[in-house]
């Protein structure tokens, strides 16, 4: 299963990686919105980790790129420091699969990401 890692601040997608890949997961890594929007005009991930609150292009816009203009069904799970519940209610509106707040627990994360696996039969 290849994971695509949407996430500007280096120390949190570096953890994110190592957990990932330690797991068995394939790990494709962007350091900003627009590098995740290049990523995937090539190559769509079997799930996506972004953050809200990235340069160039926000969590929620990558959202509405895999859903309105890639026509993808890929699973979103979108993190953010935020606690906003308008944020989380239009990430959700956009197509998000799931949202977790900053801080958390690397395991949280992939106790999420293996649950969206098994609904989607992977």
């Amino acid at each position: 299963m290849k994971i695509l890692i949407c996430e500007d601040e280096e120390i949190m997608l570096t953890a994110l990686e190592f957990r990932l890949r330690k797991q068995g997961f394939s790990v494709v890594k962007a350091e900003d919105g627009k590098q995740a929007v290049s990523i995937l005009e090539d190559d769509i991930p079997d799930l996506i980790v972004a953050d809200v609150m990235m340069p160039h292009v926000s969590g929620l816009e990558l959202i509405s790129f895999i859903r309105d203009e890639k026509k993808n069904t890929v699973p979103v799970i979108i993190i953010s420091a935020l606690e906003q519940e308008d944020i989380v209610l239009e990430a959700f509106r956009l197509g998000a699969n799931d949202f977790i707040t900053k801080p958390f627990r690397p395991n949280e994360l992939i106790l999420r990401i293996k649950k969206i696996f098994q609904e989607i039969g992977n």
